[in-house]
C-alpha cells in the first residue's frame, strides 16, 4: 500500500491546476470565439506581429505540426494572415489583420476576469509564475 495520496503529488497540483485554468478560461473565450491555444497566438502577435511560425512554436513550446492547424483555423476566422517569407521561401510569417488587432481590446477582459478569479495579488502571481517557469524549465532540462 502507498504511503502518500494523490494531493500529495506536485504534478497532480499542476495537473489540476491547469485543468482548473481551462476551465475558467473557456467561457471568457468563448465570448470571442477563440480556444486558449489561439488566445496565447493572439498574445503574442499583440506584443510583436509578424513573426515566424518557428518563432511562435519555440515561446510557446509547440511543434509546427500542432500550430499550423491552429494558425490556420486563426486565418480562417479573419484575425491572421500567413505569407512566406520573400526573402527565404521556407519560412512563413503571421500578420494580424485589422480584426486580430481589435481583439486585443476585447481580450483586456479576459484579462481582468481572470486576475480575479486567481484572487493573488500581482506580487504573489508574479512570484507563482516565476517558480512554474523554473519548474518548466528544470523538467525541460531534464528530458532534453
Amino acid at each position: 500500500m502507498s504511503s502518500f495520496c494523490l494531493d500529495d503529488l506536485l504534478c497532480f497540483a499542476v495537473y489540476s491546476a491547469e485543468h482548473a485554468f481551462t476551465r475558467a478560461y473557456r467561457p471568457l473565450l468563448k465570448a470571442l470565439d477563440l480556444t486558449y491555444p489561439q488566445y496565447l497566438i493572439l498574445v503574442l502577435l499583440w506584443k510583436a506581429d509578424g513573426q515566424s511560425v518557428k518563432e511562435l512554436g519555440e515561446q510557446l513550446h509547440l511543434d509546427s505540426g500542432t500550430l499550423t492547424p491552429l494558425l490556420k483555423r486563426l486565418e480562417s476566422a479573419g484575425h491572421v494572415r500567413r505569407a512566406r517569407n520573400p526573402a527565404d521561401e521556407r519560412v512563413v510569417n503571421i500578420t494580424l489583420t485589422e480584426q486580430g488587432r481589435a481583439l486585443e481590446v476585447k481580450a483586456q477582459e479576459v484579462i481582468r476576469s481572470m486576475g480575479a478569479a486567481i484572487g493573488l495579488c500581482r506580487e504573489d502571481a508574479a512570484a507563482l509564475r516565476e517558480k512554474m517557469i523554473t519548474l518548466r524549465d528544470r523538467l525541460n532540462a531534464a528530458v532534453d
